[in-house]
């Protein structure tokens, strides 16, 4: 039997989101669960790299704390990397389920360590808050993009002393809606940047090839953040955030066909989707369709 050309790992971490409410702690986590309980890895004939379990989430924060949790996004990023490194071999794509879009930063610190990669930020929100331009910086996941490339919270930026994890040019950002508070300042340091709007103007294919101009054109590979809130609200509400005027499942699909169909392609995160938002499980189905179509070209050689 031929060996997988995938392999899944879990990052079931919440450490980078405020509470959705007093006493309660933001569902993104269970995400792994929901996913491998469709059949996730046996629809992409997926090899298993088992769950990397996060700290104690804690609610506890103060204006002036900097990030919530950042001793333990720290310690887990690191230990994440750790995992990344076992999991990932040659020929094979890896597949990380969160969590929240902290765990961007374990998966581009391992990354780093390999030498000079890309990042597409799949994505409706910049996440490129930080102290520069912000009154106050209080949740990685809001701030995993600025963190990534070395802005914010001093005990996330620059780990293992590797920061910034990627380069301001090897970034493409893709679904941001054209309201999004940063967006002028990524257009202003050189952030390739295609709101959801602009995505309509392109084909698929030209969209593609905008982005791996930017993400693999000096490196050595190309990592995708996959924010499922990319997604249109309307069909896909199960996140913290939900926004209108984004593509479609379908849209997403075809994107990322084409992204992982690319040798430079080192894999993909999934992030945010909250299962306690989905009392039925249809964004779920959703997800995995969406995630097994993606992964279709990988699993059928």
């Amino acid at each position: 039997m031929p060996e997988s050309n995938v392999v899944v790992l879990d990052a079931p971490s919440n450490l980078g989101l405020r509470p959705p409410e007093e006493g309660a702690v933001p569902g993104c986590y269970k995400l792994p669960w929901a996913l491998r309980d469709r059949n996730l890895l046996e629809l992409i004939d997926a090899a298993d790299a088992g769950s990397l379990v996060p700290p104690r989430y804690r609610a506890n924060w103060e204006p002036g704390d900097g990030d919530r949790n950042a001793e333990s996004i720290a310690k887990y990023s690191t230990a994440l990397s750790d995992r990344f490194d076992e999991a990932i071999q040659s020929e094979r794509q890896i597949v990380v389920l969160g969590g929240d879009c902290s765990i961007l930063i374990g998966n581009m610190l391992a990354l780093k360590r390999r030498g000079r990669h890309g990042l597409v930020y799949l994505d409706a929100h910049s996440d490129y808050r930080h102290p520069e331009n912000a009154e106050a910086i209080g949740t990685a996941g809001g701030e995993s993009l600025a963190i990534v490339t070395g802005r914010g919270d001093a005990r996330l930026v620059d780990l293992e002393n590797r920061g910034p994890y990627v380069r301001d040019e090897d970034v493409s950002v893709v679904g941001v809606r054209e309201n999004d508070e940063y967006i002028d300042e990524l257009a202003e340091i050189g952030i390739d940047t295609t709101t959801s709007q602009q995505m309509n103007a392109l084909s698929s294919s030209q969209l593609t090839d905008r982005i791996l101009r930017t993400v693999a054109r000096n490196t050595t590979g190309f990592w995708i953040h996959f924010d499922v809130d990319v997604i249109d609200a309307s069909e896909m509400s199960a996140v913290d955030c939900p926004e209108e005027d984004g593509p479609s499942f379908s849209d997403i699909a075809e994107l990322l066909t084409r992204l992982l169909s690319s040798p430079a392609c080192v894999g993909l995160e999934v992030t945010i989707y909250d299962p306690d938002l989905d009392p039925k499980g249809e964004y779920a189905d959703r997800i995995v369709e969406c995630l097994r179509g993606a992964l279709r070209n990988n699993t059928d050689n």
